[in-house]
């Protein structure tokens, strides 16, 4: 059921129905806290909201965007053309338990904080890598989400069993579930299940508890805050380390630590990390990026990378 907001049709009150709205601004939709308005938008709870959503984009004949946990992504302030749709609603997990794996079904939309509970409860080895890094089961597909700490698990690969896609063929949706070794992964990135959207995965682990694994939480969660600045606005780590380098070191050894454009700054705490300090632009964000790489190339040969994913007009 879809009710379509822009135009003022609508559905019977007492049948759910997707709401499609139209100019939604997207600033509290992404980590950064900064992006102009989606021309038309939705939050899909269902995998029939999706594909309801996508349905519409097809019809109206408009491009469509995904916008998972709105971490790793800079959105443009002139916004999104087209239907975004943004999946923080489209969230759940089921477990499966035996004497030698626990297996996780979980929704895309799924944030990552609630897989490191059902890993605490397990006492398994994942939630001490999931502890580490932000967003959604999704956004941890696409990007092969990952910590720089050499502990096992370090990357969400390692997790996946399969990945569930809903694609796009002409006029017709269809549903292709990959295993994972179907899927190329790489760091901080994947392919090999585009084109279409991630609707959920399947993660697998050994049922082997742990029973230190809690502390080991505690213990990194008190570094991570000592290191990183969790108080403020920002994407997590902006640059992929480059062979041989970290990104962090690279930035700080040109000087560039508080470096600032309106209100977006390198962080004081951590030099990987762009942080709004308040009323930072997505161009602000894009400014200090392009100054940290032209200044990390000119100073120490190196080319830096974005994890950052940028979508909208630039």
């Amino acid at each position: 059921m879809l009710e379509l907001i822009a135009s003022g049709r609508n559905l019977p009150e007492n049948e759910r129905m997707l709401q499609i709205r139209h100019n939604v601004s997207l600033k509290d939709y992404t980590s950064w806290l900064v992006g102009g308005e989606a021309e038309y938008f939705c939050l899909p709870e269902t995998e029939a909201d999706l594909e309801e959503a996508l349905r519409f984009a097809l019809t109206e004949n408009i491009p469509w965007t995904v916008l998972s946990g709105g971490t790793n992504v800079l959105v443009s302030d002139q916004g999104i053309k087209g239907l975004v749709i943004c999946l923080r609603r489209l969230s759940g997990v089921q477990v499966q338990e035996s004497p030698d794996f626990v297996r996780l079904e979980c929704l895309s939309g799924t944030g990552k904080s609630e897989l490191l509970k059902i890993f605490l409860k397990q006492k398994l080895a994942p939630a001490l890598f999931l502890a580490g890094i932000p967003g959604d089961v999704g956004g941890g597909v696409v990007m092969n989400a990952g910590v720089a700490e050499s502990f096992r698990p370090r990357e969400f690969h390692e997790i996946i069993e399969w990945v569930e896609v809903l694609r796009v063929e002409g006029d017709q949706l269809r549903r292709v579930r990959l295993k994972k070794d179907d899927i190329q992964w790489s760091y901080r990135h994947s392919t090999g299940w585009q084109p279409g959207v991630v609707v959920k995965a399947g993660l697998i682990w050994e049922n082997k508890p742990e029973p230190d694994i809690l502390q080991k939480v505690r213990d990194a969660n008190k570094v991570r805050l000592s290191k990183q600045p969790l108080d403020l606005p920002s994407c997590g780590s902006v640059f992929v380390n480059p062979p041989g380098h970290k990104s962090a070191q690279l930035i700080d050894g040109c000087g560039l630590k508080g470096y600032q454009v309106g209100g977006a700054q390198v962080s004081l705490k951590h030099a990987n990390f762009i942080v709004n300090v308040g009323g930072a632009k997505a161009s602000d964000i894009l400014s200090v990026i392009e100054h940290v790489q032209k200044t990390v190339k000119a100073q120490k040969g190196v080319d830096l990378h974005t994890e950052v994913i940028k979508l909208g007009l630039f």
